[in-house]
């Protein structure tokens, strides 16, 4: 069986972040031996969403000439990770994705990457599994974007985020983020935190990739979240489990940030996760 020496997490953060946030958990997974990256998704990365002075940043500015950033950016960075981690190093991946970092880890999560069709052409390590963290379950052939809104064609704007000058052409941020992203943070330490957001286009890119179907699937459901509640949380689930079969389910207390605020449960039940997944396959 394989050990947590072999075992390397590549997380994929949710909008508006950047890696900063995510450090406690590598810093934890790193002191169990376990691998850990989280790379900046471009997406969220201010240098590219054409702001300005990136320490001032200026949300009205108009688009970058190519458009901003998309899903299949995201992905890019993701597998410019992964690809080394399995195909130099062989290593045992999970990957975990947070918010709307759910898409990004489903995309990513390859076929030829995945343990299972690399074991059949006698090749090591692989994509075990994922892991979505409060995190966006986004069908086939959806976006977040497109996940998200009313099917009747109206559009709503969520009550953590607000839109600048293009609309919704152009460049959303987090309101009341010590509300709605760090709730169960000391407060000085969500202010902190809050201060490090950054902002993103609205996500229109649709999933392809259908790794339910062909991994290991689990999900952290946090009961304190107020971006994504509870019950939009299971909801997401029961509607993917019906397709592709039995989500593992877990449960914290915590809000949207549980990589901060329950930062421990977490690496326990990556670990727990794991052992489930490389038993299933002794």
């Amino acid at each position: 069986m394989s050990s947590v020496s072999n075992l390397a997490v590549v997380i994929c953060h949710g909008s508006y972040h950047t890696p900063a946030p995510y450090h406690p958990l590598i810093e934890k997974l790193e002191a169990e031996g376990i691998d850990a990256y989280c790379p900046q998704l471009p997406t969220a990365d201010l240098t590219k969403l054409n702001v300005g002075d990136v320490d001032h940043p200026d949300f009205d500015r108009d688009p970058p000439g190519g458009g901003y950033p998309q899903g299949e950016a995201d992905t890019d960075v993701i597998l410019g990770v992964l690809r080394p981690l399995v195909n130099d190093k062989g290593k045992d991946v999970l990957m975990i994705g947070h918010s709307s970092g759910g898409w990004v880890a489903t995309e990513a999560a390859k076929h030829e990457l995945q343990l299972k069709s690399r074991k059949e052409k006698g090749l090591s390590g692989g994509v075990i599994g994922i892991l979505y963290l409060g995190a966006f379950i986004v069908p086939i052939g959806e976006s977040i974007h497109s996940f998200f809104q009313p099917k009747d064609g109206s559009s709503i704007t969520p009550p953590f985020m607000t839109f600048h000058k293009n609309g919704a052409a152009g460049l959303g941020t987090i309101v009341e983020a010590e509300k709605f992203i760090f709730n169960g943070l000391e407060e000085s330490d969500a202010k902190k935190w809050a201060a490090g957001l950054t902002a993103s286009p609205v996500l229109t890119t649709k999933l392809s990739n259908n790794a339910y179907e062909a991994l290991p699937c689990a999900c952290l459901v946090l009961e304190g979240d107020l971006t994504l509640p509870k019950d939009y949380q299971e909801g997401m689930i029961a509607l993917q489990t019906q397709k592709t079969g039995r989500f593992e389910r877990y449960y914290c207390p915590a809000g949207h940030s549980p990589h901060l605020s329950w930062t421990g449960g977490v690496v326990d039940i990556i670990k727990d996760f794991t052992h489930k997944i490389w038993g299933s396959l002794a």
